[in-house]
């Protein structure tokens, strides 16, 4: 019956949450058109194609929706200093972090360069000022960091650059792994292995725990690139995470993640074509970093792939792009991440988006599959 209970409570914080976000979200869409915080062609080189052209214009940041009524709802209703404070936390922080980026492309200025490696190996060599060669010079490991970095995005435009991104991340990642490592206990350092029960790999899990809330951040945040397909996408995994918190034996957690699916409901009722706000950095970057938290504490973190498909294939892609161009000098798909793939071979956005949702939902019920073993 207790069980049950869980249940029926976790399905009211979903209806419950959807029907708050959707009480303000016109209010949110009325600030971001008055501030003109909106998609800019000159930093986003995909609404260079035909069709997305219609796009510019559009309101970012509308992931607050999601973000801050999760945040509200969860501190009022779900706080536990035992298991939800910590992912609120980290949610926000990777938040304020895409926030940041997506203020900064917004308001007036230069575009924010990285000085090229050959740049600065000269100025080491030729710089009039001994002190600064010798500031280069210990530095340069850092400018390498800074330029290399690039690889794995476009070039800026005015906001946040990778390297200042990927430090972020890893903070999020660091806290999340102190917090299991330290604060949990021991049985928090097993890994559950689908099949074949559960391993302890000691200290091991503190990278493998940074490292999984960096990548799936971003592959979020990678997918957030037509309208619909991260919301839906997201609505599914969350909610499949909070049936397995739920059978795990983990109510606060599956509060949390039903919660935030019926945010999700709200922003993707807004977000479907023709949007009225798109995610932007503020929403992806938080709730991909909350969704990598969530796996974590409930011990299905290999089974993440699968949970998070689309996410995952999406980020993938961007890697072999990156990789077929550094290594065979040339581009393996028409155009990364993949949904824009299938854009230039002329899928529509609507077919596109619909056919991910598919595929996504049946990775996701064989990902809830595996878990259960």
């Amino acid at each position: 019956m207790e069980h049950l209970d869980i249940l029926r409570r976790a399905i009211g914080f979903a209806l419950f949450s959807a029907g708050i976000a959707f009480l303000w979200a016109p209010l949110l869409i009325k600030f971001l058109y008055k501030y003109n915080i909106t998609r800019r062609a000159e930093y986003d080189s995909t609404l260079s194609l035909g069709a997305r052209k219609s796009k510019a214009g559009v309101p970012l940041m509308g992931g607050l929706v999601v973000i801050i009524t999760v945040a509200v709802i969860t501190y009022f209703f779900n706080w536990n200093r035992s298991f939800t404070w910590v992912p609120i936390g980290v949610m926000l922080l990777a938040a304020i972090l895409g926030g940041v980026d997506d203020f900064m492309n917004n308001v007036r200025g230069k575009k924010r360069r990285v000085r090229k490696l050959k740049q600065v190996l000269r100025l080491i060599r030729v710089h009039k000022n001994w002190k600064q060669r010798l500031w280069l010079s210990i530095t340069l490991p850092w400018s390498m960091f800074k330029r290399t970095s690039l690889w794995l995005g476009s070039h800026p435009g005015k906001g946040l650059h990778v390297h200042e991104r990927l430090l972020m991340q890893f903070l999020a990642g660091s806290i999340t792994a102190w917090w299991i490592y330290y604060k949990l206990g021991e049985s928090w350092r097993e890994i559950h292995i689908p099949f074949d029960g559960y391993v302890n790999i000691g200290w091991w899990i503190i990278p493998l725990i940074i490292f999984c809330v960096m990548f799936t951040a971003n592959a979020v945040n990678v997918a957030d690139g037509m309208d619909g397909l991260a919301g839906g996408s997201l609505i599914v995994t969350f909610s499949a995470l909070g049936i397995l918190s739920w059978l795990g034996g983990y109510p606060e957690m599956a509060y949390l993640n039903a919660t935030t699916a019926g945010a999700l409901i709200t922003y993707t009722y807004f977000n479907i074509k023709p949007a009225r706000f798109q995610m932007g950095d503020v929403g992806s970057l938080g709730l991909g970093a909350l969704l990598a938290f969530n796996a974590i504490v409930i011990n299905q973190m290999l089974v993440l792939p699968f949970i998070a498909f689309l996410f995952y294939a999406e980020l993938a892609s961007v890697i072999i792009q990156i990789l077929g161009r550094y290594t065979l000098g040339r581009r393996i798909f028409k155009m990364a991440p993949i949904h824009h793939h299938f854009e230039l071979r002329g899928w529509s956005e609507e077919k596109t988006v619909m056919r991910f949702w598919i595929i996504h939902i049946g990775f996701v019920l064989l990902g809830m599959w595996i878990a259960l073993y």
